[in-house]
């Protein structure tokens, strides 16, 4: 090799060495954005009030209490909250993915006349919307308020998952493979479940994924459709409600020694809602992951 040409190697070397530096701090610092302020959650959720409040806790607890976490367990409708969570949250999901996929298979095979006028229509929705009164006097009509339908059925599709799967089924299963199970006497049902389902399970699991975690962090509907039945209040309408009769009772009392301080108490809420959802992210990572990556690379 002359010396030149490895010149011009190590001048490459050293410059991709550099780029790959910078890309490595770049997803330090985004890493860090994301994760630090947890822990500073975290870390108030175990503190002693008054450093709290004295703004002294960042990462690390001081004067460590669990006194916001006994008072969150203390109250029995807890549990009963949580249920309901995990009820309504499965529930979402399953309906979701069924109605996702009945809707994104026929939109994506060309035989299916006007569907692009249709697909037109649910990306209108996407930019228009019908408002929150709307919403509550169509659930009202239908007789649905203070029942767990109400947290299920109004939201239970998304026009943005439907375009994902859409794409994800028109780019992963190639027309030539349902042709060839046509000619085999398969079916619409057949290929679907035995074709179509198989071929596109990453991005199944990570739109199963996007409605699990929106369903499971919203409270606002459970707030303007449950009002009466107090046992199918979810945990996050709870834990709300929890915050505020604690933001009221310290206004009055003005005393750490009764209760918890609510920003003490707000932290300790954090982490407790979001502590089982981030469970589940360890067993559909690998699948999340490819997901994402569907469409990235062209072959």
């Amino acid at each position: 090799m002359k010396s030149s040409d490895r010149g011009t190697s190590v001048k490459r070397l050293g410059r991709f060495d550099i780029w790959d530096i910078i890309i490595r701090l770049i997803l330090i610092v985004a890493s860090l954005t994301c994760l630090l302020p947890f822990v500073h959650v975290v870390a108030k959720s175990l503190s002693d009030d008054a450093y709290v409040v004295a703004n002294r806790v960042f990462l690390w607890p001081r004067g460590v209490s669990f006194d916001a976490y006994f008072q969150i367990f203390s109250d029995q409708s807890i549990v009963q909250s949580l249920y309901v969570t995990i009820l309504i949250t499965v529930l979402f999901t399953v309906l979701g993915m069924i109605v996702t996929i009945c809707a994104a298979y026929p939109l994506s095979r060309k035989q299916l006349k006007g569907r692009t006028i249709i697909t037109i229509m649910f990306m209108i929705t996407l930019y228009f919307t019908g408002g929150i009164i709307p919403d509550y006097l169509l659930i009202n009509n239908l007789g649905m308020l203070d029942t767990i339908w109400s947290l299920v059925l109004p939201g239970a599709f998304s026009a943005f998952n439907l375009l994902i799967l859409r794409s994800s089924i028109t780019s992963l299963v190639p027309v030539s493979l349902e042709e060839s199970a046509r000619i085999d006497g398969a079916g619409h049902f057949r290929i679907l479940w035995s074709i179509v389902l198989p071929l596109t399970k990453p991005i199944l699991a990570t739109l199963s994924l996007f409605y699990a975690v929106g369903r499971w962090n919203a409270y606002q509907d459970a707030l303007f459709y449950i009002k009466y039945e107090t046992t199918l209040r979810p945990l996050q309408l709870k834990l709300y409600y929890l915050v505020v009769q604690a933001s009221e009772s310290f206004q009055l009392e003005m005393t750490f020694v009764q209760t918890s301080s609510p920003e003490v108490l707000r932290a300790a809420v954090v982490v407790f809602a979001t502590l089982p959802i981030i469970c589940v992210y360890p067993f559909i990572q690998k699948y999340f992951v490819r997901g994402v990556m569907i469409g990235s690379v062209k072959e």
